[in-house]
């Protein structure tokens, strides 16, 4: 059986966030993109994480916590950051586990369309 997406979007790996995180595909909209990089978080890809970091705001190295497991991502809301849009902003709470112990991590994170892709831009944890 082929495994499912991080993303919670119920389709499986290969075909969801796998395309985006092997460069088949680009992210059509914010809220996608967002689900891309909850994937790659939850598969510690620090090479899509980067990529896809606008080159402003990107740090040189993504800090993986470690026995930090991301188990589930939830999208509160999404403004613009459509197909045709330049501009967007995605609300979500991404849940984890650190050994036994849950926690969640909700965060509004901008995003905008940098030589004709999304990146994400910054993000604040509320």
């Amino acid at each position: 059986m082929a495994k499912r997406c991080f993303c919670g979007v119920g389709a499986r790996y290969r075909e969801c966030c796998g395309r985006l995180h092997g460069g088949e595909a680009a992210a059509e909209t914010a809220e996608e993109l967002m689900r891309s990089r909850f994937s790659a978080f939850a598969m510690e890809d620090e090479a899509y994480l980067l990529r896809t970091w606008h080159p402003a705001t990107r740090p040189e190295r993504v800090g993986f916590e470690d026995g930090m497991r991301w188990t589930r991502l939830e999208i509160v809301r999404a403004e613009a950051g459509g197909p045709d849009d330049d501009k967007g902003l995605v609300e979500f709470r991404a849940r984890y586990l650190i050994g036994a112990e849950p926690g969640e991590l909700h965060e509004i994170s901008r995003f905008m369309r940098h030589d004709g892709e999304w990146v994400y831009v910054r993000g604040k944890v509320t």
